[in-house]
């Protein structure tokens, strides 16, 4: 079982939200720099970075597609 890199959110909102997607469908994952990014925000090396197990990225990547998606739509 190893991990692997999904995204960097760009803020703590969107954080918040990809958390959300990712409990509320069971999918196990580690943020990294999560504190860190939200201390010094807008510092482009502090950024989190949101992994998964290998061998749920095909499905987390389908969600994350649909949240960026419904994000894009309601914004325009």
């Amino acid at each position: 079982m190893g991990m692997i890199h999904l995204t960097n959110p760009r803020d703590a909102g969107e954080l918040a939200i990809i958390k959300g997607l990712l409990d509320g469908n069971r999918i196990a994952y580690v943020i990294h720099g999560e504190h860190t990014s939200s201390l010094y925000p807008g510092v482009r090396f502090l950024v989190s970075r949101v992994m998964v197990d290998k061998s749920d990225r095909a499905r987390d990547e389908i969600l994350l597609s649909k949240l960026r998606l419904s994000i894009r739509e309601a914004s325009a």
